[in-house]
């Protein structure tokens, strides 16, 4: 995740948010032990992996309200990943996988859907990451099997 992002967390900075952000972007999300990543498909709504939704139930890619998407999290902009597309044809790209439900942690999470609408190539720095670092990745998966429920909102 990009360090000079600003990270918003506040519902109402959310609210604000809505104006000017700039459909395709890619936004993250601090969860529990990961980043959660999604395309911003404009009038407040993310289009994201849904992935893990408790032990062992996966979810499909959905689009859901900005707030949802943070989840209590707090969120910011990626800028880091090399676009090969911009705007509406992320949006297109995004749009064109609603639904789907392949889910995969190691090859097919919401990273790599992230990185594959942007750029046409799928890849997650986390995953590449975490495997260099196998406590760290079997922490990680633990800690996304066993979440807690979802935050509340501030």
């Amino acid at each position: 995740m990009n360090n000079d992002a600003q990270y918003i967390d506040s519902a109402a900075v959310l609210t604000a948010l809505v104006g000017t952000l700039a459909p395709g972007a890619h936004l993250v999300t601090r969860r529990q032990g990961y980043i959660h990543h999604g395309i911003y498909a404009g009038n407040g709504e993310v289009i994201h992996y849904v992935g893990f939704k408790g032990l062992l139930r996966c979810g499909p890619v959905e689009k859901t309200t900005l707030a949802d998407f943070s989840n209590g999290y707090g969120l910011s902009v990626e800028t880091s990943t090399a676009a090969r597309y911009i705007g509406v044809e992320i949006v297109r790209r995004a749009t064109s996988r609603l639904g789907e439900n392949d889910y995969h942690l190691l090859t097919n999470n919401c990273e790599h859907f992230c990185t594959w609408c942007l750029s046409g190539q799928g890849r997650s720095q986390q995953v590449e990451t975490l495997m260099t670092r196998p406590w760290r990745a079997v922490r990680a998966i633990l800690s996304i099997l066993f979440a807690t429920p979802a935050r509340a909102a501030a």
